[in-house]
C-alpha cells in the first residue's frame, strides 16, 4: 500500500516501476492530481476506452477498485476552437443539478504541466452502451428495445426544456443564428482538415450552400448536444438513459438540430445506408421506427417538428464534416493507441454528403 505521507514530487520515482504508460496520460502527474483533487486511492491504472475518435476518454481504476472517467483532447492535430475541456466540464456541471442525466463532474485540471493538455474527471457511469447490432442483441431483451427509443426521445426533450439562463449557461454561446454559425464552423473545419489525395469534388461545399439558402426560423434557444445518439448514452437494465456522454460539440441553439441528427443515426433494417460505419444497433428486432422516435419526442415537446427533413439533411452534412476531421486526425497519427481502420471513411463521407443532398430535396 502506498503511504499517504509520501512527499509531493516523489510520485515519478514511486510509480515508474509499477504503472504501465498509456499514451495521452502522464501516469505519475495525473495520479498525484487525482489523489489530491478527487480523492482517488493510488496506485491508478489507465485504460483508453475504445470507440472514442475525437476527445479521448479513459477509464481510471484506483487501488480500491473504484472507477473514474477522464477526458482529454486528442494527442495531436488539435483544432483551435475544438476539444475545449473547460467548456465540456462547465456544461455537465450546469446540467447535473438540473436533473439531466449526465455523469457527476468531479474536477478539472487546466495546469499544462500536469498532462500537456487540460483534462477533467467525472464519475464512471456503469451500464450498457450499444454501439452496434450485435451488442444490442446480446445486451438487451427484445421486450425493452422499444422503450429505448421512447426514452431516448423523451430525454432529449428534457434536455431541450432546460432554461439556459437559470442553469447558468446563458453566456455559453449566442442565442440566435445557430444553423448559420454551424454551417460556417463545420465548413471551415472541413477545409482545415483536408487530406492530400482525398477530394470529394466540391460536394460538401455545394450542399452547404443549399443548406444556407433555406434555413428554417429557429424555435427558441436550447442546450444543443450536437451529437445525440444511442451510443453516446449509457442505459440501465430497463432501457432508460442513465447518462448522456460526449458533450464535445455542445452549444446553444436550435433544438431541432439534435432531433434531426438523432433520426439520422436511428437506422432501420431496410435502410440502404447508416449514418455511422458498421451495423447500427437500432437495426436489431424490436426497436422503434424513426417515425415512432419522432412521435415520442413530439409527445413531450411543444416544438414544431414539421421541418425535420431540413434538420436531418443538416445532420448528414455535419456528420460528413466531422468524419473528415476524424479521418484527418487518424491520418496524422492522433490515435492514442486506438488503431481502428479509417480506410472506408472517404467513401462514407461522400455518401453522407449525397444523402444530405437527397434529404434536402425532400424538404
Amino acid at each position: 500500500m502506498v503511504s499517504s505521507i509520501v512527499r509531493k514530487g516523489h510520485w515519478a520515482l514511486l510509480f515508474s516501476a509499477i504503472m504501465q504508460s498509456v499514451q495521452g496520460i502522464n501516469d505519475a502527474n495525473v495520479t498525484e492530481w487525482m489523489v489530491e483533487h478527487v480523492g482517488a486511492a493510488a496506485p491508478l491504472t489507465f485504460e483508453l476506452i475504445a470507440g472514442g475518435r475525437s476527445n479521448l476518454t479513459y477509464r481510471v481504476t484506483d487501488a480500491t477498485g473504484k472507477h473514474f472517467a477522464l477526458r482529454r483532447p486528442p494527442t495531436s492535430h488539435i483544432l483551435p476552437t475544438a476539444h475545449d475541456m473547460v467548456r465540456e466540464h462547465t456544461i455537465i456541471s450546469a446540467l447535473y443539478p438540473q436533473g439531466v442525466p449526465v455523469p457527476q463532474p468531479l474536477g478539472i485540471c487546466i495546469d499544462l504541466d500536469v498532462n500537456d493538455q487540460p483534462f477533467y474527471v467525472m464519475e464512471f457511469v456503469e451500464g450498457a452502451i450499444l454501439r452496434n447490432r450485435e451488442e444490442a442483441e446480446a445486451g438487451t431483451d427484445i421486450a425493452i428495445r422499444r422503450e429505448i427509443g421512447n426514452n431516448l426521445a423523451h430525454t432529449l426533450a428534457q434536455l431541450h426544456d432546460v432554461d439556459v439562463d437559470k442553469a447558468g449557461l446563458g453566456d455559453l454561446a449566442r442565442h440566435d443564428g445557430y444553423i448559420e454559425r454551424q454551417l460556417r464552423r463545420w465548413r471551415s473545419q472541413y477545409t482545415q482538415m483536408h487530406v492530400e489525395g482525398v477530394d470529394h469534388g466540391g460536394l460538401i461545399e455545394a450542399v452547404g450552400d443549399k443548406l444556407a439558402a433555406s434555413i428554417p426560423i429557429q424555435q427558441g434557444v436550447a442546450v444543443v448536444h450536437g451529437d445525440y445518439r444511442l451510443d453516446n448514452t449509457v442505459l440501465d437494465d430497463t432501457g432508460h438513459v442513465k447518462a448522456i456522454l460526449d458533450w464535445e460539440i455542445c452549444t446553444l441553439g436550435d433544438p431541432m438540430a439534435d432531433l434531426g441528427i438523432l433520426l439520422d443515426y436511428w437506422a432501420e433494417p431496410a435502410d440502404h445506408m447508416a449514418a455511422l460505419l458498421g451495423s447500427a444497433p437500432t437495426t436489431a428486432d424490436g426497436f422503434a421506427t424513426r417515425h415512432q422516435v419522432l412521435d415520442a419526442y413530439a409527445s413531450r415537446s411543444s416544438l414544431d417538428v414539421s421541418n425535420i427533413n431540413y434538420y436531418q439533411s443538416f445532420g448528414y452534412w455535419k456528420l460528413a464534416c466531422i468524419m473528415q476531421g476524424v479521418f484527418a486526425r487518424y491520418s496524422a497519427g492522433a490515435t492514442a493507441g486506438d488503431l481502428g481502420s479509417v480506410s472506408e471513411y472517404p467513401a462514407h463521407i461522400a455518401m453522407l454528403a449525397q444523402t444530405a443532398q437527397q434529404t434536402l430535396e425532400q424538404h
